[in-house]
């Protein structure tokens, strides 16, 4: 199913990977700018430059296992990709190894996060990095339109939630929020906050052994992610989403980086992504270590 491996220091072979990275080049309903189809393949360009080495967790990533199986095959049905993801990523989380998907839209996170549910030991927990509640049904008549897949994260998987950086929704979304004691933390909160003190508040309301982190890019301010599907004022910087990855890495069975849609920069956005993916790692093994 896979094809085109080659992200910057993913040395290993499949079988003595710690990490798999997968690229799924899909954007069948993306809403308002297309193109992270692309995406997968530019972070893999971006990744050529930076070094190895990670000074802040003294980890070189040229040292640890990690596999770049290449770019997931997939079709036109929302419904079907969907359906075949899932197989392919339970393929990789039952074997013990963290799935790091590359997108593509937001709605390929739900089969991601459905396979390390299964496989998770203990209580299970879902973070999500994302400028948009997501909470709608269905969208454009579409049932798992990128639109919708915090809905039936919370519908399908788990309502054990959280989700940082949102700022925009319709007034019904943001009154289920409320009605339905949904966990969200907007840029305000981040900011008056600090990383740091939310991710300990996170962890406390999770209460659970593992999460899965997605990092939907438009949670960034547009001045740090400029390439993206539907961009959002008023965002996170760079910082505060590295030091959110950073301290929720190591609970993470699983991680997402999503809509970024390359065409839209000179690269800068690709170069984001890539290098948080990198902090993802580094700092899910250095708790490891």
């Amino acid at each position: 199913m896979f094809y085109r491996p080659g992200m910057m220091d993913a040395l290993a072979d499949y079988e003595s990977a710690g990490y798999v990275l997968f690229g799924v080049p899909f954007d069948r309903t993306s809403s308002f700018r297309a193109g992270s189809r692309w995406a997968p393949d530019a972070m893999r360009s971006a990744s050529a430059n930076f070094e190895s080495y990670n000074a802040f967790f003294d980890i070189d990533l040229a040292e640890i296992p990690i596999h770049d199986a290449g770019n997931f095959e997939a079709g036109v049905l929302v419904d079907d990709v969907l359906s075949e993801l899932y197989l392919d990523v339970i393929g990789i989380t039952d074997e013990g190894k963290i799935p790091i998907m590359m997108g593509g839209e937001h709605s390929l996170t739900l089969p991601c996060v459905k396979a390390c549910a299964k496989n998770a030991e203990g209580n299970f927990g879902v973070v999500v990095l994302d400028a948009h509640f997501d909470l709608r049904d269905e969208f454009e008549g579409v049932k798992y339109n990128h639109a919708c897949v915090s809905r039936h994260i919370l519908d399908e998987v788990t309502d054990n939630y959280v989700t940082i950086g949102v700022r925009s929704g319709p007034k019904e979304e943001w009154e289920f929020a409320k009605e339905n004691d949904i966990c969200y933390y907007t840029p305000e909160d981040v900011s008056n906050k600090g990383p740091e003190v939310l991710v300990q508040e996170i962890k406390e309301y999770l209460d659970c052994d593992s999460i899965y982190l997605s990092l939907d890019m438009d949670a960034l301010d547009p001045s740090y992610a400029p390439a993206l599907g539907t961009p959002e004022p008023f965002g996170l910087s760079s910082v505060e989403v590295r030091d959110i990855v950073r301290g929720l890495a190591p609970l993470s069975a699983g991680f997402d980086v999503v809509e970024i849609a390359p065409e839209y920069d000179s690269g800068q956005t690709a170069i984001l992504g890539a290098k948080l993916i990198r902090e993802f790692i580094a700092a899910h093994a250095a708790s490891t270590n």
